[in-house]
């Protein structure tokens, strides 16, 4: 496809003047309801009960392997962490709005550190038979008001394949708890009603180290690494990202407007920081931690995945800040991308800058006001009061505590 001749003019300009523009109008805020439930304070509006279970379902876990910690999946670590010392807190039960069940199903890697997902069923189930057995308040709602962090491809439905992820559902005894989850897709039977969509752990002190002085021009027009193919798991091509992404190197790989590559070098992090957008196409599950690191770094996360639900979307204006391309159109991109007015850009560019856009997206140590942390509280904060429906009657049962497969209902 021929790049239209005016294509240099504005690119040279975009490159150049950009860091100029930003220094009159840095950053801009979203009037309205975005910014401002961005910028919610959920301390004094909930109280979150956190069960003490025995360590096997979380401490140990992570002490036989620590990877955990920095794997894109750790929110479920420092989710416990940080409740644990939060405000939000309560020690008093018959007091509490949510109860929180401290257990890490995706910290079982593989040698190269893939969680693998196939005992966290048992897992779950033995840790919500625990917390029935124990405490009076699951068997009051059947966990209607009990919240659970499962960040993993597909969330509850608890396997990495999308077929396989249909095929199972979410695990029964989740079926009235709020889950708290990376993955989002509209009409999708791993995504339930209610859900909370976070944001992928991405490590911010790593990413804090690696920050480039903010006058730097942005001299890379489009930036993408990762696969393109997964010649191990979908040999045949087509499955893996729906041919997305083979589609986005087939058309481009040889565009002087596009650095892409399966290369990850040293320099990932800053030349993030260099390009005005920055490839977000959906791998094996829509979301990627590409999308992080995209917002942080102020690069304009060119978004393709279709039906995908974002993380904080009641609260992070992402038609605003970001590009929405259909993964049928991705042939396009090049057209698509050099045809939005500079305006557009340099205002999606401010919007980045916003030091509250970055800090929605992240999981610090410690935490800070406006964290992805305090975006989960509002989250919750937000679907209160509970709804009296949601109060089981004595002796009523809601669910079926022996559905599913068979593999799932032994003992863990």
């Amino acid at each position: 496809m021929k790049i239209r001749s005016s294509l240099s003019a504005i690119i040279l300009f975009l490159f150049f003047s950009a860091s100029s523009a930003e220094q009159t109008l840095r950053t801009e805020r979203i009037s309205g309801s975005a910014g401002d439930v961005l910028e919610d304070n959920p301390v004094g509006k909930l109280k979150v009960y956190v069960y003490e279970l025995p360590s096997k379902y979380n401490k140990k876990l992570l002490q036989k392997d620590p990877r955990c910690l920095t794997h894109m999946f750790a929110a479920e670590i420092f989710m416990h962490r940080f409740l644990l010392s939060s405000p939000v807190r309560t020690r008093n039960p018959d007091e509490a709005d949510w109860f929180y069940t401290p257990i890490y199903p995706t910290c079982d890697l593989t040698p190269t550190g893939l969680p693998l997902p196939f005992k966290s069923p048992r897992m779950m189930r033995s840790a919500i038979q625990l917390v029935s057995s124990n405490w009076p308040y699951w068997n009051r709602t059947e966990g209607a008001d009990h919240f659970f962090v499962v960040p993993h491809d597909f969330g509850a439905c608890f396997h990495y394949q999308e077929e396989k992820a249909i095929e199972r559902g979410i695990l029964p005894l989740l079926q009235r708890a709020t889950l708290v989850q990376t993955f989002g897709q509209r009409n999708h039977v791993c995504l339930d009603e209610g859900s909370i969509t976070i944001p992928p752990f991405a490590p911010p002190q790593k990413m804090q180290a690696h920050l480039i002085p903010p006058d730097i021009p942005r001299s890379i027009f489009v930036y993408f690494r990762g696969l393109f193919y997964d010649v191990n798991n979908d040999p045949e091509g087509g499955y893996y990202a729906r041919g997305a992404r083979a589609a986005v190197w087939e058309n481009f790989k040889n565009n002087p407007l596009f650095d892409i590559s399966t290369d990850h070098p040293t320099t990932y992090y800053e030349d993030m920081q260099r390009a005005i957008f920055c490839l977000c196409p959906l791998g094996w599950a829509p979301w990627s931690p590409r999308l992080v690191e995209a917002v942080v770094f102020g690069c304009i996360p060119v978004i393709i995945a279709d039906d995908i639900v974002l993380p904080f979307a009641d609260a992070i204006p992402w038609e605003e800040i970001g590009v929405f391309v259909a993964e049928k159109d991705v042939p396009e991109l090049d057209t698509i991308l050099t045809s939005i007015p500079t305006e557009v850009i340099l205002r999606k560019q401010r919007l980045l800058a916003n030091p509250s856009m970055k800090r929605a997206m992240l999981f610090p140590q410690p935490a800070q006001p406006g964290d992805a942390f305090h975006q989960i509280l509002n989250g919750l904060g937000r679907k209160l009061p509970h709804d009296k429906s949601i109060y089981l009657k004595a002796g009523e049962k809601a669910l079926n505590w022996t559905a599913g497969p068979t593999g799932d209902l032994k003992p863990w």
